[in-house]
């Protein structure tokens, strides 16, 4: 079956996401369990965590994907911000942990102000502290790629080996992929080849069974632009066959997938929705060759 679902907002108690992803038609979702702009202000209390663990289970949203904030920095230059990371990045996991979230997606973080080299490292300390803080949990951090922007780490998966591999390849770390975001860092993917390509890499650097999710956007932005924007899906440059070789391809097709495209109103995920349900059910020798 289908695993196919999007982000979706925590407005009013989280555990009203569970009904904003039934109503859309998700088996599976993404959520920011606070705001992803600010500094953590308050925990969950134990009554909506157990409200929501609940709904998930009665509703069948499975797995249920969590995004770290974007004010959190793993490869931060500055010590202090670096430690606030620690802290908070530690307080999620405990927290999505403890709702029963199965997968917390990040971001390796920016190097500014240090080499590619130094920033590895610094998320290699950061992750490091991290797992050894939390012992008892079992949500596994997802490192996600990036469009390799500015000085964003994770846009080549030999980033996520070096990080693995000091790790000692923990199995506490996977991998999410995001299509625009392979895109802009220059993998083809609108093509089977291309995505034959991406693949492999995936493979040789970090082992494809690290691969969890998949964040399904497509984009305007030029191959190997290095600009993250979102676009509805098969209306971009990678395209319906694109999506259809994605959705369909033999080593992602049982992963879970995630929309993360732009939306003014439900409707706008609904349409996107629909269109990778048709791209799964399409014709490939009729309408794709």
């Amino acid at each position: 079956m289908l695993k196919l679902g999007c982000q979706v907002s925590i407005s009013g108690k989280i555990y009203e996401s569970i009904d904003r992803a039934k109503f859309l038609g998700c088996n599976t979702m993404q959520i920011f369990t606070r705001n992803p702009r600010q500094w953590r202000k308050a925990n969950l209390s134990e009554e909506d965590i157990k409200i929501f663990r609940e709904k998930a289970e009665d509703e069948k949203i499975k797995p249920i994907v969590a995004h770290i904030p974007y004010t959190l920095n793993l490869a931060a230059f500055k010590k202090r911000f670096h430690k606030i990371t620690i802290r908070e990045f530690t307080q999620d996991l405990i927290e999505v942990d403890k709702l029963n979230i199965e997968y917390l997606v990040t971001h390796m973080g920016s190097h500014k102000g240090l080499t590619e080299t130094e920033g590895l490292m610094r998320v290699i300390e950061a992750l490091e502290k991290i797992l050894e803080n939390t012992p008892k949990v079992k949500t596994m951090i997802l490192l996600e790629n990036t469009s390799g922007s500015g000085s964003w780490l994770g846009y080549k998966f030999v980033h996520q080996h070096i990080v693995l591999e000091k790790l000692n390849w923990t199995d506490r770390i996977g991998l999410c992929l995001d299509t625009a975001h392979a895109w802009a860092a220059g993998y083809k993917i609108d093509n089977l080849e291309g995505l034959n390509k991406l693949l492999d890499e995936i493979e040789s650097e970090v082992g494809i069974e690290r691969l969890k999710i998949v964040h399904l956007n497509d984009t305007k932005e030029k191959l190997n632009s290095r600009k993250d924007r979102h676009f509805d899906i098969g209306k971009g440059l990678i395209g319906d066959k694109g999506f259809y070789h994605i959705l369909n391809h033999q080593k992602l097709k049982n992963l879970t997938f995630i929309l993360e495209t732009p939306k003014k109103s439900h409707q706008d995920d609904i349409r996107n929705l629909e269109t990778v349900r048709r791209l799964v059910r399409w014709n490939i020798q009729k309408q794709l060759i």
